[in-house]
This record gives structure tokens, sequence and C-alpha cells, in this order.
């Protein structure tokens, strides 16, 4: 089944149910990281209902695209929506987590983690403080490397409307980070997954 799309084998999957854990083996880490990074400790859990919800209305899905990885995320934020409590508090701890990257010198790693940490809690309290729906665009370009296109078939919106979820996103983080009009520093992208904030 490695040739074979998620789209055929979804379509397929109603007369052979059983083939619709070739898209669970493909795509459950991946559902799982995400919703490690949103809402920390019920990740594996709210990862199995995704899966549970996908094969319940597998004969909806619109095969838009050859993966259906779009299409879980949409359902895995949909799930997080219901978590929304749990994902502030791990943005928030994640503000206040310390970080090291190897092969660093010390004292590089010293001031990089001192200044990493200076825009940590700003960062994750602007996430914290985004509109629901902004940050689910946000996280979904800036965590999971979806093109617009994939977020809006996620979340079923628009392309425009990803794109000015993003951009509401991206002025609130600027503001906060960088006091309006700058760019925010290069730490601060990195710990958006390298998305220009």
């Amino acid at each position: 089944m490695d040739d074979v799309d998620d789209a055929a084998i979804i379509a397929r999957s109603s007369e052979e149910p059983e083939l619709f854990a070739t898209v669970f083996d493909r795509h459950f880490s991946q559902i799982r990281v995400f919703l490690q990074r949103r809402i920390g400790e019920d990740a594996d859990d709210l990862a199995a209902d995704v899966f549970s919800i996908a094969f319940q209305r597998r004969d909806r899905f619109q095969a838009v695209h050859r993966s259906a990885l779009p299409w879980l995320y949409g359902i895995a934020s949909n799930l997080v929506s219901r978590h929304r409590r749990s994902e502030i508090r791990t943005l928030r701890a994640l503000a206040r987590l310390q970080s090291a990257e190897p092969g660093e010198d010390e004292s590089e790693r010293v001031a990089e983690r001192v200044h990493a940490s200076s825009l940590r809690l700003p960062l994750f309290e602007a996430l914290a403080k985004l509109h629901a729906r902004d940050r689910d665009a946000l996280l979904l370009v800036a965590w999971e490397e979806l093109t617009y296109e994939e977020v809006a078939v996620a979340l079923e919106i628009p392309v425009g409307t990803v794109r000015s979820r993003l951009n509401r996103a991206r002025h609130l983080i600027r503001t906060t980070i960088a006091g309006g009009d700058g760019e925010a520093p290069p730490q601060a992208r990195r710990l958006m997954g390298g998305l220009d904030v």
C-alpha cells in the first residue's frame, strides 16, 4: 500500500474498512506530535480520537489532496478547541522552559538561552491571547509546515481567510515582541518553527 495515496485508500476503506489502518500508520505520529505541542499530556488520547472520528467520517473525505493529513489536522484542530484552557496553560508553561542547542560554545548557549528566555514568555503569552481561529491557522503553518491551501482544507475555510488570520496573528506577535512595526528577532522566529513573524 506504500505507493497508493490516502484518497484511494480511504475510498476503498468503505468496502474494506481494515485498509484505513494504513492511513493511521502513515499519519498518527505527526498528529500526535501536533497535539502534544498544542495540549500536552492528553495528546495520545486525543490523537486516537482524531483517527476514530476520521474512520467514522471517512465517507465525507473529499479527495482534494492525495494526502489525508490536512483533513486529519482539521479534525485535530476541532478537538483542540475543546481543550483551549489546557492549551493556554501549555503555552504559558512553554514560555518558562529553558532550551539549549547542541554544538554551541557554552557562553554562546548561555547568551542564546537568556535572550530566547526573554522572548519566550512574550511569544507564548501572545499565542495565548490570539483568537483560537487565528492560533489554529498560525500553528498549522509554523509548527506543522502546512501550506496555506492545506490549512484551508484542514480548517474548511477559504485560502484568503487563512491569509487574513495569519496576518492578524503575525501582527499581534510582532506588536508583543518587537513593539509594533519592528521585525521579531531571529530567536522568536526559531521558537515559531522558522515562521516569519
